[in-house]
């Protein structure tokens, strides 16, 4: 097991705790009806849904471990000083056509793109982490690219 701390906003807490008790209780029972039924069906060495049922078992067997793991290391993050960038920090930044885009810094276990939850491990995330609005911060992307930015704003 890996002991090192995970980062987690409140609300990545709540929800790997909702997920643990959905996937620890209705999940669990829903695949224990399948294997049930599935053994009904007679021959288990040559039996797919039995198979399919024993392999969803591990994988949500599997997830429950991962999560209680996260969980048994993890901290929330202190984002109650909006006054420099930290985990759970919403940042606007600004390059220098004008051009702005906000995001959220969230730890590792939470990181979504497609919602703008940018890992505090990232590069962008970890240069913005303890500056503060109107610092600029210039980070390199996966191409090779060095970007630079302005902070224009933090929120909680």
């Amino acid at each position: 097991m890996d002991t090192k701390e995970v980062i987690l906003t409140r609300e990545g807490r709540e929800e790997l705790e909702q997920e643990l008790a959905e996937r620890k209780g209705d999940r669990r029972d829903e695949i224990v009806e399948r294997l049930k039924e599935a053994r009904g069906f007679g021959d288990l060495s040559e039996n797919a849904e039995y198979d399919a049922a024993r392999e969803e078992q591990s994988r949500n067997e599997s997830r429950i471990n991962d999560i209680e793991q996260v969980l048994a290391v993890a901290r929330i993050a202190n984002a109650s000083d909006a006054m420099s960038v930290s985990i759970g920090s919403t940042v606007e930044i600004e390059d220098e056509r004008g051009r702005r885009v906000s995001f959220k810094i969230v730890g590792t276990t939470q990181t979504d793109s497609l919602h703008h939850l940018i890992s505090n491990e990232s590069p962008a995330g970890a240069a913005m982490i303890g500056h503060v609005v109107g610092d600029r911060v210039s980070f390199g992307t996966p191409n090779g690219t060095v970007r630079e930015y302005t902070i224009v704003s933090i929120s909680i």
